[in-house]
């Protein structure tokens, strides 16, 4: 066991050079027929994505950064049935909540788990990571390649057997599953053996009860068990992402060379250069490009002369109008806005807000919806004391979310609660005091069970009676 967290560690730290994914690589080999040259493969993704487009750098880091500033707690169910309602409410309105449907998350929240928050069952999960750390590069992972893998170092026997004492994230991009010998894909039964992380001759095994896979859904059903790894979202736009990166090296290419290329011949059809005249005219434009002064890039001539193009220039290609295009699609299959990366075509401040909102609500939260499902199944009842318990992100408190919340406060001060159901929605610690756990009336704040018919209405219910 030691040496395997040997080879974590050093992989970490830079220690054990990075290779190609071979597995991945016959995996995916189903996705071929493109007319991309780059490899359908995880690592293509991460290396030629994340690690070398700064549009798709940005988009990522921008959600990982998102992702592990949303505040999370964990709680013990306290109430099944409102949980049920809970999870519905979530289910349909995908994060998205009305005024009094935020209302109702809130009030439910607090039927459905002890008011009391637990601490996270691991103060660190491993010695050379955060859990902030661990949290970015879920989201970092599950972008470029669809996947991700926890890895649970617990102990096998005695009393704390089965309890997680640290908590890794592999690499994904070099994570290969392992079918069992006999593997049947129609069959109710895991097929899977056992995870391998291979670094070029190295692989290390681990065990399918210890390893948590979160992954995107993978329609390409295969045989040799291709599906069971997530599809990634690059790879619908792994042509995009060759031609932006063709596009930079091209741009940078252009910029070293000082230009277009070409032939320098003379003017005069008549007069042509001899090739020593051609080779002088070479080493004197050589001689001027070398030296900083303004007047030695100047010279004289004894024939006119003039300029053959042969290449295009930057301005030519449009590769900027290609690069903007590039950009967008990153967006669209990353679940991005362009208008996050310093896009400021028909940029206003309210549509900026709106697009931060919109991000978080249909990008960031399902991630994070995945990830909470993984770790409330496999990672929190492991440990005692924290059988049916639940982790959850919740994205209400972000300051993109704070105008609904400012609303939802509104709603519930008109709205038949009692005053610790109030507090409770607002996360505050009910109170004991008289009247606290009684409805009261909007107007002048009286309670209900005071409320009653006055002298004017008395009179009018006789009169009604009497005719």
């Amino acid at each position: 066991m030691a040496n395997i967290f040997q080879n974590i560690t050093d992989w970490w730290n830079g220690k054990t050079p990075l290779t190609g994914n071979l597995y991945n690589q016959a995996a995916y080999s189903f996705m071929n027929g493109q007319t991309a040259q780059y490899d359908y493969n995880s690592g293509t993704y991460l290396e030629k994505g994340f690690g070398s487009n700064p549009d798709v750098y940005s988009i990522i880091t921008q959600q990982s950064n998102k992702v592990k500033s949303i505040p999370y707690y964990v709680k013990k169910v306290a109430d099944k049935t409102s949980k049920s309602q809970y999870d519905r409410l979530k289910i349909a309105t995908k994060g998205n909540y009305s005024t009094e449907q935020l209302a109702r998350k809130k009030i439910l929240e607090t039927k459905a788990f002890d008011e009391k928050e637990l601490p996270f069952p691991l103060d660190e999960p491993n010695p050379n990571q955060t859990w902030t750390e661990i949290f970015a590069l879920y989201q970092v992972y599950l972008k470029t390649t669809g996947n991700v893998y926890f890895y649970l170092l617990s102990p096998s026997e005695g009393n704390n057997a089965g309890k997680p004492t640290e908590f890794y994230i592999l690499p994904s991009h070099l994570v290969k599953i392992v079918l069992r010998k006999d593997a049947d894909m129609i069959q109710a039964e895991s097929v899977i053996s056992h995870y391998m992380l291979i670094e070029g001759s190295q692989y290390i095994e681990f065990s399918e009860e210890n390893v948590i896979h979160i992954k995107y859904p993978n329609p390409f059903f295969s045989l040799d068990g291709s599906h069971l790894y997530g599809l990634s979202p690059i790879r619908a736009a792994l042509r995009n992402l060759e031609s932006s990166n063709d596009a930079l090296n091209h741009n940078v290419k252009m910029m070293k060379n000082g230009g277009v290329f070409g032939f320098i011949t003379s003017a005069d059809t008549n007069v042509p250069f001899t090739p020593e005249q051609a080779v002088q005219i070479k080493e004197k434009l050589m001689e001027m490009d070398s030296s900083p002064g303004r007047l030695s890039r100047i010279a004289g001539a004894a024939t006119p002369i003039q300029f053959t193009k042969l290449s295009l220039d930057t301005n030519e290609l449009k590769q900027f109008d290609f690069l903007a295009y590039d950009q967008k699609t990153f967006c669209n299959v990353l679940g991005w806005s362009d208008k996050l990366l310093n896009n400021d075509e028909s940029l206003t401040y309210d549509n900026l807000q709106n697009e931060r909102k919109r991000v978080i609500i249909d990008t960031i939260n399902p991630d994070l919806v995945l990830l909470a499902d993984a770790l409330n199944k496999d990672f929190i009842p492991r440990f005692k004391g924290y059988e049916n318990c639940e982790i959850e992100w919740d994205i209400t408190e972000l300051p993109e979310m704070q105008e609904d919340y400012a609303k939802m406060v509104e709603w519930l001060n008109n709205a038949p609660v009692t005053p610790n159901e109030f507090r409770q929605a607002l996360k505050y610690e009910t109170l004991e005091d008289e009247g606290m756990n009684v409805v009261w009336l909007p107007a002048g704040k009286k309670r209900i069970d005071d409320a009653g018919m006055t002298d004017t209405e008395i009179n009018k219910s006789w009169d009604l009676i009497q005719k």
